[in-house]
């Protein structure tokens, strides 16, 4: 799976990077996405993968910490660019002939760039609320990866005030992107409603399909992950919980973009070809 993620993520970056015609910014950022999605599944599974060949389970505090702020902030900026993707979405649709000055390369590039700042921001502000912690009184995870709930479950101290902080700096940090996305696709719901033709109208929602089963695969499986350590007490049930939202979903990504879109398609076969050819 962990082969499979990398590999598709690597195709996709290689076929937009290849093809011009595919040089816009809706690609721009699918490619970022793609990026993003390849650094996140990275953070844990070969760790994962070592642990299993070698027969251990060790992992060394700044190593723990290591990988909990890179998963962090790989995370939040795969949910910041699907927002920025969103936004690109709604200016298509809503605004199509200002589309190209709206969305110049120097905004795209800043909108990239602002995701990456975010992102690292929320991991550095998890990291240091963990770095509070003086003493734990266990050091078994019961998980496969380095989460910060986790290691606030095992605390010695009192660790109320840095779990409402970090429930609130979670809140937040979800609600902007989600909320941006809701406005994104509520405009651009009214916008398609004004469409007078059945046709017009699907032609211009089919612009959105790829991005909205994104969306709805990284949320729902966010969602569900959520869900299972809140009520589940079982470790192995929480493990497979973590599995579908940190393996599943990178996985899935490339896959809903390249069956749904032709454009991808087409650059795929293309550079495929010209590889095999050469």
């Amino acid at each position: 799976m962990y082969l499979v993620t990398v590999l598709g993520n690597l195709l996709i970056i290689l076929a937009i990077t290849s093809d011009p015609r595919l040089h816009t910014p809706m690609y721009f950022f699918l490619s970022n996405l793609s990026l993003a999605d390849i650094s996140f599944i990275s953070t844990t599974i070969p760790k994962m993968i070592v642990n299993i060949q070698s027969h251990s389970r060790v992992i060394s505090y700044a190593g723990c910490l290591t990988q909990m702020s890179t998963l962090i902030l790989f995370g939040y900026m795969d949910c910041t660019l699907l927002t920025v993707m969103a936004y690109d979405r709604f200016v298509a649709i809503c605004h199509p002939l200002h589309y190209t000055v709206i969305m110049n390369p120097r905004l795209c590039c800043s909108l990239v760039l602002v995701s990456f700042c975010v992102s690292l921001l929320d991991s550095q502000v998890h990291n240091m609320i963990v770095l509070q912690l003086s003493c734990f009184k266990n050091v078994e995870i019961s998980s496969f990866f380095c989460d910060p709930s986790q290691l606030l479950n095992l605390a010695c101290s009192d660790t109320l005030k840095n779990s409402i902080v970090r429930y609130i700096i979670g809140a937040m940090s979800g609600f902007i992107p989600t909320s941006g996305i809701f406005f994104s696709y509520y405009k651009i719901l009214v916008s398609i409603l004004r469409v007078p033709s059945s046709g017009g109208r699907y032609k211009a929602f089919s612009t959105c399909g790829s991005h909205l089963a994104v969306v709805c695969l990284f949320y729902g499986t966010a969602l569900g992950e959520y869900l299972s350590s809140a009520l589940s007490q079982s470790p192995r049930k929480n493990a497979a919980a973590s599995v579908m939202y940190t393996v599943v979903t990178p996985m899935l990504n490339p896959f809903v973009y390249s069956l749904r879109n032709w454009g991808i398609k087409r650059a795929l076969w293309r550079f495929l070809s010209r590889t095999i050819s050469s």
